[in-house]
C-alpha cells in the first residue's frame, strides 16, 4: 500500500513525537509531494536541524518525493474553495491533491482535514 505523507506527518516522526510509529511503519511505501518536501526542510531548519543529507537518509529508509505536477497544482488551488472555511495552506492542499490523483491514504497530524467532507481517505497519526 502507498500512502502520502503530509509534512506535518513527517515531521511528527523526525522529532520522535506522538504518532511517529504510525509514519515509521508505513516509510518504506511513502510518497510525499516536493511542496512538502520543502516545508519540512522549512521547518526543520527553524528548528535548528542540519538538514544536509536527510533528503538521501530518508529515501534510504523508502521515502519518495515526487515533483508536484501541473495537474495537481491545479487541483490543489481548486481545493481552496472548497477547504477555505478551514483555512488550509497550499502545502495542505498540495499534500490533499497528491493523495487525491493517487487515491491512496493521506497521513497527517491536522485533525481538520477529517472533517473537509472530501472523498478521500484521511488517516490522524494521533
Amino acid at each position: 500500500m502507498t500512502v502520502v505523507l503530509d509534512a506535518s506527518a513527517l515531521l511528527a516522526y523526525l522529532q520522535n513525537e506522538p504518532g511517529s510509529e504510525v509514519v515509521e511503519a508505513v516509510l518504506a511505501e511513502s510518497l510525499m509531494s516536493s511542496v512538502n518536501w520543502a516545508e519540512v526542510v522549512q521547518k526543520s531548519m527553524a528548528a535548528g536541524v542540519v538538514v544536509d543529507g536527510m533528503r538521501e537518509d530518508l529515501e534510504s529508509l523508502g521515502l519518495t518525493i515526487a515533483p508536484f505536477s501541473p495537474q495537481e497544482a491545479e487541483v490543489a488551488g481548486r481545493l481552496w474553495w472548497q477547504t477555505r472555511q478551514a483555512g488550509l495552506s497550499l502545502g495542505d492542499r498540495a499534500c490533499l491533491s497528491v493523495g487525491m490523483r493517487l487515491n491512496v491514504p493521506v497521513l497527517t497530524c491536522d485533525r481538520t482535514w477529517a472533517t473537509l467532507g472530501l472523498t478521500l481517505d484521511v488517516r490522524m497519526i494521533r
